[in-house]
C-alpha cells in the first residue's frame, strides 16, 4: 500500500497520514472495528473483537508482503496470514453455532 499511508481512515480518526507509517490505515481500520465490535456477553464480544484483530493482522501482513523483500519478515507475515485465516474462521464457526449472525 505505498503511498496509502493512512487514508480516509486515518483521517476520520483525526490522525495525519505519515508516509513513512505504511501500516497506518491497517492500524487505524482495525482499531476502529475492534472498537466498535459488540456482543450479548463478553463471550460473543470477545470472539467479534478477536475476529476484527486478526482482520488487522492479515491486512497489516499483506502491507508487509507488498512492502519488503526481507525474507524473514516475508516468511512470517505468510505464516501469520496463513493461521489467522483459520483463526477468523474458527471464531466465525464459534459464533454460528452459538446462533449469532458471522461478521
Amino acid at each position: 500500500m505505498k503511498g496509502e499511508a493512512g487514508g480516509d481512515t486515518a483521517m476520520k480518526s483525526g490522525m495525519t497520514p505519515d508516509p513513512s507509517n505504511p501500516y497506518m490505515a491497517s492500524e487505524t481500520d482495525m482499531h476502529d472495528k475492534m472498537m466498535a465490535a459488540k456482543g450479548t456477553d463478553a463471550a460473543e464480544m470477545w470472539t467479534r473483537k478477536m475476529i476484527e484483530h486478526h482482520k488487522g493482522a492479515l491486512s497489516m501482513s499483506e502491507v508487509a508482503l507488498k512492502e519488503t523483500d526481507d525474507a524473514m519478515v516475508r516468511e512470517m507475515a505468510q505464516k501469520t496470514i496463513d493461521m489467522q485465516t483459520k483463526e477468523i474462521a474458527d471464531l466465525q464457526k464459534m459464533l454460528t453455532d452459538e446462533g449469532k449472525a458471522a461478521q
